[in-house]
């Protein structure tokens, strides 16, 4: 009897450690894991899982090339080399052509949007790194496409107010067109790119 009630203990204590166990490995790979979280996709956050806050306040957008977790969490086949065309003070110290621009490369996630996001991309400016190597832009911060449109080879994008707002300069606005513009026209279905701020296309753009 006394056997038995021992090889009892023994069963239960070696059930009671293997549950202990899973519990604290499955609390690890939760906590670590990133099951619940928010993701960034096409411009919105989206819930994963259940997360134990809101979403960021942050804006969502793509991640810059020298993103780690853009790298890890996306193969080749997800990503899309885009081109993003910005003033260069370092190529072009005494920017004498205002129309002037120089591409950097980028990698951001394929969607069905992908011409919309690279200008996207274009808004949101160099990064860190890009800067260092010269890289400007001479757009506004806080610029926000409201419509784009490609028809017969005809790019048509329209932008609110901010593209604007307190740029003077015949130098910046032509700059501001210039990245823009090739940025655009990048993609062979778009030969002629046509810009607009809130519907106007005359009168836009003025020095």
């Amino acid at each position: 009897m006394k056997n038995k009630l021992i090889m009892l203990k023994t069963i239960l204590k070696f059930f009671f450690t293997i549950v202990i166990a899973l519990i604290v490995i499955f609390g690890f790979v939760r906590l670590f894991s990133g099951e619940d979280d928010w993701i960034c996709q096409n411009g919105e956050w989206i819930k994963h899982g259940a997360p134990s806050a809101g979403p960021p306040n942050k804006k969502c957008a793509q991640l810059p090339p020298d993103s780690n977790s853009e790298k890890e969490n996306n193969s080749d086949e997800d990503l899309a080399t885009i081109k993003l065309f910005f003033t260069n003070t370092r190529l072009d110290p005494e920017v004498m052509d205002c129309n002037k621009t120089f591409l950097t490369e980028r990698k951001i996630l394929k969607t069905e949007n992908l011409i919309k996001d690279t200008v996207e991309a274009l808004l949101l400016g160099p990064t860190d790194e890009e800067k260092e190597n010269g890289f400007l832009t001479s757009i506004p911060v806080g610029v926000k496409i409201q419509s784009l449109e490609i028809k017969d080879g005809v790019a048509r994008i329209d932008f609110d107010e901010t593209l604007e707002f307190q740029v003077g300069g015949s130098c910046r606005v032509t700059a501001i067109s210039s990245e823009i513009r090739e940025t655009i026209k990048q993609f062979p279905e778009a030969n002629e790119v046509i810009i607009s701020i809130n519907g106007r296309t005359e009168d836009i753009l003025q020095p």
